[in-house]
């Protein structure tokens, strides 16, 4: 059995496009892992999970001590994402967010979380913006319906938490990208579907 202190580990920035999963395979859609296919390396998994139709920064890994770690909600792991959601975000409903809500399914409250509001718009003005496949769920809402743009922190990783979060307070995700998890800050050089290599973290264990 090999040491882990011995091994060689490897950890990837990757930029995750709409439309693939974050799985090793799947019947029906494209997965995160078909785009490292050529590293032959089997023990590569994705540090947690981004829905299908949510893009951003995933990390790659072969360090499962290290993969579990960051996504452990019991160290805090902060991740930064940027929304668009159909419907009114107003301050009453940001505060709720922050002080967590309870998601369909849980009887225990989200952790509290940081929203920042920013701008108050409508459907026709943010149309080319989001996706065609989104489009044809939300194309049926009068042009004139409020949508918000936002960013939001979060230290958990529930399932779709952040879609579950907002329908909570009537409002519905149709635009989700991740920038950063625990300080590590996607590339704006990478465009959807690259990767890169990363040095080696600093072990907190």
């Amino acid at each position: 059995m090999t040491d882990y202190t011995e091994k060689e580990f490897h950890y990837y920035m990757f930029h995750k496009p709409f439309g693939c999963v974050s799985a090793r395979r799947d019947a029906l859609y494209p997965t995160v892992m078909d785009y490292f296919e050529e590293l032959n390396n089997p023990d590569l998994s994705p540090v947690g999970r981004l829905d299908r139709e949510t893009e951003g920064l995933l990390l790659i890994t072969d360090d499962g001590k290290w993969n579990q770690r960051m996504c452990n909600p019991v160290y805090k792991k902060k991740k930064h994402y940027s929304f668009l959601v159909l419907g009114d975000l107003t301050e009453e409903k940001r505060c709720q967010l922050e002080q967590g809500v309870k998601l369909i399914g849980s009887e225990k409250p989200t952790a509290p979380a940081e929203v920042r509001i920013g701008e108050h718009l409508t459907l026709q003005e943010v149309q080319e913006e989001i996706h065609p496949e989104v489009w044809q769920k939300v194309c049926k809402n009068r042009p004139e319906m409020p949508v918000t743009r936002g960013e939001i922190i979060i230290t958990e990783g529930r399932k779709n938490q952040i879609r579950r979060m907002m329908k909570q307070v009537n409002c519905c995700v149709v635009i989700l990208k991740r920038h950063s998890m625990d300080g590590i800050e996607l590339d704006p050089n990478l465009a959807p579907g690259q990767w890169k290599e990363l040095p080696p973290p600093e072990k907190e264990f």
